[in-house]
Protein backbone atom coordinates (compact mmCIF):
# COMPACT_ATOMS: atom_id res chain seq x y z
CA UNK A 1 0.00 0.00 0.00
CA UNK A 2 1.27 3.33 -0.57
CA UNK A 3 2.01 5.96 1.49
CA UNK A 4 -0.04 8.47 2.69
CA UNK A 5 1.86 12.22 1.91
CA UNK A 6 0.79 15.33 4.70
CA UNK A 7 0.36 18.54 2.43
CA UNK A 8 -0.21 21.12 3.80
CA UNK A 9 -2.23 24.78 2.88
CA UNK A 10 -1.74 28.22 4.62
CA UNK A 11 -4.37 30.73 2.99
CA UNK A 12 -2.90 33.14 3.27
CA UNK A 13 -4.98 36.19 0.73
CA UNK A 14 -6.69 38.17 3.67
CA UNK A 15 -6.63 41.90 3.38
CA UNK A 16 -6.44 42.56 7.07
CA UNK A 17 -4.89 46.01 7.84
CA UNK A 18 -6.21 45.95 11.39
CA UNK A 19 -3.10 46.51 13.08
CA UNK A 20 -2.68 49.68 10.89
CA UNK A 21 0.12 51.40 11.04
CA UNK A 22 1.56 47.93 11.46
CA UNK A 23 -0.28 46.07 9.03
CA UNK A 24 -1.74 47.84 5.45
CA UNK A 25 -3.67 46.35 2.77
CA UNK A 26 -0.40 46.18 1.04
CA UNK A 27 1.43 44.52 3.66
CA UNK A 28 -1.42 42.62 5.55
CA UNK A 29 -0.92 40.95 8.88
CA UNK A 30 0.07 37.72 7.99
CA UNK A 31 3.11 39.09 6.70
CA UNK A 32 4.26 40.80 9.34
CA UNK A 33 6.16 40.40 12.65
CA UNK A 34 3.21 40.88 15.41
CA UNK A 35 5.04 39.34 18.08
CA UNK A 36 8.69 41.16 17.30
CA UNK A 37 10.28 37.44 17.64
CA UNK A 38 11.92 38.41 13.61
CA UNK A 39 9.29 36.13 11.88
CA UNK A 40 5.80 37.07 10.51
CA UNK A 41 2.56 35.40 11.38
CA UNK A 42 2.83 33.71 7.97
CA UNK A 43 6.25 32.36 8.92
CA UNK A 44 5.72 31.35 12.31
CA UNK A 45 2.53 29.36 10.86
CA UNK A 46 5.02 27.09 8.77
CA UNK A 47 7.25 26.54 11.84
CA UNK A 48 4.28 24.97 13.29
CA UNK A 49 3.87 22.41 10.97
CA UNK A 50 8.16 21.23 11.11
CA UNK A 51 8.37 17.49 11.06
CA UNK A 52 4.63 16.81 9.80
CA UNK A 53 4.56 18.52 6.23
CA UNK A 54 7.72 18.77 3.56
CA UNK A 55 8.22 22.22 2.71
CA UNK A 56 7.59 20.68 -1.28
CA UNK A 57 4.20 19.47 0.33
CA UNK A 58 3.11 23.03 1.09
CA UNK A 59 1.20 24.95 -0.36
CA UNK A 60 0.28 29.03 0.06
CA UNK A 61 -3.47 30.50 -1.90
CA UNK A 62 -2.74 33.72 -2.07
CA UNK A 63 -3.81 37.21 -3.66
CA UNK A 64 -1.74 37.73 -7.01
CA UNK A 65 -0.60 41.15 -5.49
CA UNK A 66 0.81 39.22 -2.19
CA UNK A 67 3.10 36.52 -4.41
CA UNK A 68 6.40 38.25 -4.19
CA UNK A 69 5.34 38.36 -0.31
CA UNK A 70 5.15 34.66 0.09
CA UNK A 71 8.06 34.26 -2.00
CA UNK A 72 10.42 36.09 -0.14
CA UNK A 73 8.89 35.26 3.14
CA UNK A 74 9.11 31.33 2.25
CA UNK A 75 12.01 30.38 0.19
CA UNK A 76 11.68 26.85 0.90
CA UNK A 77 8.24 26.26 -0.69
CA UNK A 78 8.37 25.88 -4.31
CA UNK A 79 7.43 28.49 -6.38
CA UNK A 80 5.03 26.93 -8.10
CA UNK A 81 3.21 25.83 -4.80
CA UNK A 82 1.96 29.19 -4.64
CA UNK A 83 -1.59 29.62 -6.08
CA UNK A 84 -2.82 33.22 -6.54
CA UNK A 85 -6.07 33.41 -6.55
CA UNK A 86 -7.28 36.94 -8.89
CA UNK A 87 -9.94 38.00 -6.20
CA UNK A 88 -11.12 37.39 -2.80
CA UNK A 89 -13.76 34.37 -3.04
CA UNK A 90 -13.77 33.56 0.68
CA UNK A 91 -12.52 30.28 1.65
CA UNK A 92 -14.56 27.42 -0.35
CA UNK A 93 -13.18 28.41 -3.49
CA UNK A 94 -9.82 28.62 -2.20
CA UNK A 95 -9.75 25.48 -0.39
CA UNK A 96 -11.58 23.49 -3.91
CA UNK A 97 -8.47 25.30 -6.17
CA UNK A 98 -5.91 23.94 -4.02
CA UNK A 99 -7.67 20.44 -3.03
CA UNK A 100 -7.94 20.23 -7.08
CA UNK A 101 -4.67 21.12 -7.93
CA UNK A 102 -3.34 18.84 -4.83
CA UNK A 103 -4.71 15.62 -6.11
CA UNK A 104 -4.08 16.36 -9.49
CA UNK A 105 -0.21 15.07 -8.73
CA UNK A 106 -1.48 13.09 -5.43
CA UNK A 107 -4.88 11.50 -5.41
CA UNK A 108 -3.97 9.78 -2.32
CA UNK A 109 -3.03 13.24 -0.31
CA UNK A 110 -3.97 13.83 3.42
CA UNK A 111 -4.60 17.69 4.22
CA UNK A 112 -4.20 20.21 6.45
CA UNK A 113 -5.57 23.57 5.79
CA UNK A 114 -5.04 26.37 8.15
CA UNK A 115 -5.08 29.86 8.25
CA UNK A 116 -1.93 32.44 8.34
CA UNK A 117 -2.49 34.68 10.87
CA UNK A 118 -3.40 33.06 13.75
CA UNK A 119 -0.51 32.12 17.14
CA UNK A 120 -0.50 29.24 18.96
CA UNK A 121 1.21 28.98 22.09
CA UNK A 122 2.22 25.47 22.71
CA UNK A 123 3.83 23.92 19.24
CA UNK A 124 4.62 20.65 20.92
CA UNK A 125 1.01 19.89 21.54
CA UNK A 126 -0.42 21.66 18.31
CA UNK A 127 2.22 19.28 16.60
CA UNK A 128 0.99 15.83 18.60
CA UNK A 129 -3.08 17.27 18.14
CA UNK A 130 -2.78 17.80 14.13
CA UNK A 131 -0.19 14.33 13.57
CA UNK A 132 -2.88 12.60 15.40
CA UNK A 133 -6.08 13.49 13.66
CA UNK A 134 -3.64 13.44 10.19
CA UNK A 135 -3.67 9.91 11.03
CA UNK A 136 -7.53 9.32 11.56
CA UNK A 137 -7.92 11.10 8.29
CA UNK A 138 -5.73 8.91 6.81
CA UNK A 139 -7.84 5.79 7.96
CA UNK A 140 -10.97 7.07 7.30
CA UNK A 141 -13.63 9.37 5.23
CA UNK A 142 -13.77 11.95 8.01
CA UNK A 143 -13.59 16.23 7.85
CA UNK A 144 -12.08 16.76 11.51
CA UNK A 145 -11.88 20.47 12.43
CA UNK A 146 -9.77 21.37 15.56
CA UNK A 147 -12.01 22.99 18.14
CA UNK A 148 -10.51 24.84 20.79
CA UNK A 149 -10.94 24.97 24.66
CA UNK A 150 -12.27 28.39 25.36
CA UNK A 151 -11.47 30.40 29.04
CA UNK A 152 -13.62 33.08 28.48
CA UNK A 153 -17.05 34.05 26.61
CA UNK A 154 -15.51 35.68 23.93
CA UNK A 155 -17.97 36.93 21.08
CA UNK A 156 -15.76 37.26 17.95
CA UNK A 157 -15.27 33.74 17.55
CA UNK A 158 -17.84 30.72 16.17
CA UNK A 159 -18.53 28.10 18.00
CA UNK A 160 -18.82 23.90 17.50
CA UNK A 161 -20.93 22.55 19.47
CA UNK A 162 -19.79 18.85 19.86
CA UNK A 163 -21.18 15.59 21.09
CA UNK A 164 -18.97 14.35 23.76
CA UNK A 165 -20.93 11.57 25.13
CA UNK A 166 -18.55 8.69 22.70
CA UNK A 167 -15.62 9.52 20.92
CA UNK A 168 -14.62 8.10 17.99
CA UNK A 169 -13.39 4.56 18.08
CA UNK A 170 -10.50 4.76 16.22
CA UNK A 171 -9.60 8.08 18.30
CA UNK A 172 -10.56 8.78 21.66
CA UNK A 173 -10.02 12.79 21.38
CA UNK A 174 -12.28 13.10 18.45
CA UNK A 175 -15.86 13.94 18.74
CA UNK A 176 -18.92 13.63 16.55
CA UNK A 177 -20.40 17.96 15.81
CA UNK A 178 -23.58 18.60 16.43
CA UNK A 179 -23.64 22.07 15.44
CA UNK A 180 -21.85 24.80 13.95
CA UNK A 181 -22.98 28.05 15.54
CA UNK A 182 -22.13 31.42 14.45
CA UNK A 183 -20.26 34.65 16.39
CA UNK A 184 -23.00 34.75 19.68
CA UNK A 185 -23.71 37.90 21.69
CA UNK A 186 -22.41 37.89 25.01
CA UNK A 187 -25.10 36.45 27.12
CA UNK A 188 -25.12 33.38 24.49
CA UNK A 189 -21.02 33.27 24.81
CA UNK A 190 -21.56 33.19 28.52
CA UNK A 191 -24.23 30.49 28.20
CA UNK A 192 -21.65 27.88 25.83
CA UNK A 193 -19.16 28.49 28.54
CA UNK A 194 -21.32 26.94 31.27
CA UNK A 195 -21.37 23.74 29.30
CA UNK A 196 -18.16 21.71 28.34
CA UNK A 197 -19.58 20.89 24.80
CA UNK A 198 -18.60 24.24 23.30
CA UNK A 199 -15.56 25.27 21.11
CA UNK A 200 -14.23 28.12 19.15
CA UNK A 201 -14.09 27.24 15.80
CA UNK A 202 -10.28 27.97 14.80
CA UNK A 203 -11.06 27.21 11.12
CA UNK A 204 -8.07 24.42 11.44
CA UNK A 205 -9.18 21.69 8.83
CA UNK A 206 -8.14 17.93 8.43
CA UNK A 207 -9.33 15.61 5.88
CA UNK A 208 -8.00 13.66 3.15
CA UNK A 209 -8.43 14.79 -1.03
CA UNK A 210 -10.21 12.44 -1.83
CA UNK A 211 -12.66 13.12 1.41
CA UNK A 212 -12.95 16.96 0.41
CA UNK A 213 -13.31 16.73 -3.05
CA UNK A 214 -16.12 14.48 -2.76
CA UNK A 215 -17.76 16.79 -0.34
CA UNK A 216 -17.81 19.53 -2.78
CA UNK A 217 -19.03 17.34 -5.48
CA UNK A 218 -22.03 16.79 -3.15
CA UNK A 219 -22.73 19.91 -1.71
CA UNK A 220 -21.11 22.40 -3.79
CA UNK A 221 -21.77 20.96 -7.52
CA UNK A 222 -21.22 24.40 -9.24
CA UNK A 223 -17.74 24.52 -7.49
CA UNK A 224 -16.84 21.23 -8.10
CA UNK A 225 -17.50 21.57 -11.69
CA UNK A 226 -15.00 24.85 -12.53
CA UNK A 227 -12.23 22.68 -10.68
CA UNK A 228 -12.70 19.37 -11.70
CA UNK A 229 -12.59 21.02 -15.28
CA UNK A 230 -8.97 22.01 -14.81
CA UNK A 231 -7.62 18.46 -14.11
CA UNK A 232 -6.07 18.77 -17.83
CA UNK A 233 -4.08 22.55 -17.23
CA UNK A 234 -2.84 22.11 -13.22
CA UNK A 235 0.89 22.20 -13.28
CA UNK A 236 1.07 24.03 -16.66
CA UNK A 237 1.89 27.06 -18.08
CA UNK A 238 -2.12 27.51 -19.15
CA UNK A 239 -2.86 27.30 -15.46
CA UNK A 240 -2.99 30.89 -14.20
CA UNK A 241 -5.08 31.92 -17.07
CA UNK A 242 -7.62 29.84 -16.63
CA UNK A 243 -7.87 30.31 -13.20
CA UNK A 244 -8.20 34.01 -13.60
CA UNK A 245 -11.24 33.40 -16.20
CA UNK A 246 -13.20 30.95 -13.31
CA UNK A 247 -12.34 32.27 -10.31
CA UNK A 248 -14.34 35.48 -10.58
CA UNK A 249 -16.92 33.20 -11.25
CA UNK A 250 -17.28 31.10 -8.21
CA UNK A 251 -19.79 32.34 -5.99
CA UNK A 252 -18.04 33.60 -2.79
CA UNK A 253 -18.91 31.40 0.24
CA UNK A 254 -17.07 29.70 3.34
CA UNK A 255 -15.83 26.37 3.41
CA UNK A 256 -18.38 26.25 6.64
CA UNK A 257 -21.54 27.30 4.99
CA UNK A 258 -20.46 25.26 1.85
CA UNK A 259 -19.71 22.37 3.01
CA UNK A 260 -18.91 21.71 6.97
CA UNK A 261 -22.84 22.95 8.03
CA UNK A 262 -23.99 20.12 5.38
CA UNK A 263 -21.69 17.23 5.24
CA UNK A 264 -22.73 13.83 7.50
CA UNK A 265 -19.12 12.93 8.53
CA UNK A 266 -18.06 15.90 10.18
CA UNK A 267 -15.96 15.49 13.51
CA UNK A 268 -14.10 17.58 16.32
CA UNK A 269 -10.70 17.33 18.11
CA UNK A 270 -11.28 19.50 21.19
CA UNK A 271 -7.33 20.94 21.78
CA UNK A 272 -5.59 23.76 24.06
CA UNK A 273 -2.56 24.83 22.48
CA UNK A 274 -2.53 28.61 23.46
CA UNK A 275 -4.63 29.58 20.23
CA UNK A 276 -5.54 33.22 19.47
CA UNK A 277 -6.67 34.58 15.70
CA UNK A 278 -5.07 37.88 16.69
CA UNK A 279 -7.50 40.01 15.11
CA UNK A 280 -7.51 42.93 17.39
CA UNK A 281 -5.08 45.21 19.09
CA UNK A 282 -6.79 43.99 22.56
CA UNK A 283 -6.07 39.93 21.16
CA UNK A 284 -2.55 40.78 21.01
CA UNK A 285 -2.00 42.47 24.30
CA UNK A 286 -3.73 39.08 25.58
CA UNK A 287 -1.27 36.87 24.14
CA UNK A 288 1.78 38.58 24.76
CA UNK A 289 3.97 38.66 28.09
CA UNK A 290 2.92 41.68 30.03
CA UNK A 291 4.52 43.68 32.55
CA UNK A 292 3.19 43.91 36.41
CA UNK A 293 0.77 46.94 35.42
CA UNK A 294 -0.51 45.03 32.37
CA UNK A 295 1.52 46.62 29.61
CA UNK A 296 2.52 44.84 26.59
CA UNK A 297 5.57 46.68 25.38
CA UNK A 298 7.28 45.25 21.80
CA UNK A 299 10.32 46.93 20.41
CA UNK A 300 14.16 46.99 21.48
CA UNK A 301 13.47 50.33 24.19
CA UNK A 302 10.46 50.92 25.46
CA UNK A 303 9.75 52.38 28.87
CA UNK A 304 6.85 53.11 30.58
CA UNK A 305 5.57 55.50 34.00
CA UNK A 306 2.22 55.83 35.70
CA UNK A 307 0.51 53.78 32.44
CA UNK A 308 -1.88 50.49 32.77
CA UNK A 309 -3.04 47.49 30.45
CA UNK A 310 -1.45 49.46 27.34
CA UNK A 311 0.03 48.08 24.70
CA UNK A 312 2.95 49.67 22.63
CA UNK A 313 4.57 47.75 19.12
CA UNK A 314 7.30 50.66 18.11
CA UNK A 315 10.09 47.99 16.83
CA UNK A 316 11.51 50.58 14.20
CA UNK A 317 12.16 53.29 17.24
CA UNK A 318 15.74 53.99 19.31
CA UNK A 319 13.45 54.99 22.51
CA UNK A 320 10.28 55.41 23.00
CA UNK A 321 8.75 56.64 26.54
CA UNK A 322 5.12 56.52 27.45
CA UNK A 323 3.62 57.95 30.19
CA UNK A 324 0.34 58.36 31.93
CA UNK A 325 -1.50 56.53 29.85
CA UNK A 326 -4.00 53.40 31.00
CA UNK A 327 -6.02 50.92 27.98
CA UNK A 328 -3.79 52.66 25.29
CA UNK A 329 -2.60 51.56 21.45
CA UNK A 330 0.83 52.68 20.92
CA UNK A 331 1.74 52.01 17.51
CA UNK A 332 4.55 52.92 15.38
CA UNK A 333 5.31 51.91 11.54
CA UNK A 334 7.33 53.51 9.22
CA UNK A 335 6.18 57.20 9.85
CA UNK A 336 3.29 56.48 10.76
CA UNK A 337 2.24 56.46 14.62
CA UNK A 338 -0.86 55.66 16.46
CA UNK A 339 -2.17 56.36 19.95
CA UNK A 340 -5.53 55.39 20.40
CA UNK A 341 -7.45 54.01 23.05
CA UNK A 342 -7.88 50.08 23.11
CA UNK A 343 -12.22 50.64 23.45
CA UNK A 344 -11.79 52.52 20.22
CA UNK A 345 -9.71 49.96 17.94
CA UNK A 346 -12.96 48.79 16.12
CA UNK A 347 -12.93 52.83 15.12
CA UNK A 348 -8.34 52.45 13.59
CA UNK A 349 -9.71 51.59 9.82
CA UNK A 350 -11.88 55.18 9.56
CA UNK A 351 -8.88 57.17 11.38
CA UNK A 352 -6.25 55.75 8.78
CA UNK A 353 -8.07 55.69 5.86
CA UNK A 354 -6.82 52.35 5.04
Amino acid sequence: MARVINHLVIMAGGVGSRFWPMSTTERPKQFIDVLGVGRSLLQLTLDRFKGICAPENVWIVTNQKYFELVKEQLPEVPVGNILCEPCRRNTAPCIAYVSWRIKSQDPKANIVVTPSDHIVADDGEFRRVVKSCLKFTSETDAIVTLGMKPNRPETGYGYIQADLSTSSPRNKEIYRVDSFREKPDLDTAKMYIQQNNYFWNAGIFIWSVSTIVNAFRVYQPALSKVFEGLMDVYGTDQEQAMIDKLYPECENISVDYAIMEKAEEIFVCPADFGWSDLGTWGSLLAQTKRDLYGNSCIGPNITMFDSHNCIVHTTGERKVVVQGLDDYIVAEKDGMLLICKLSEEQRIKQFSGE
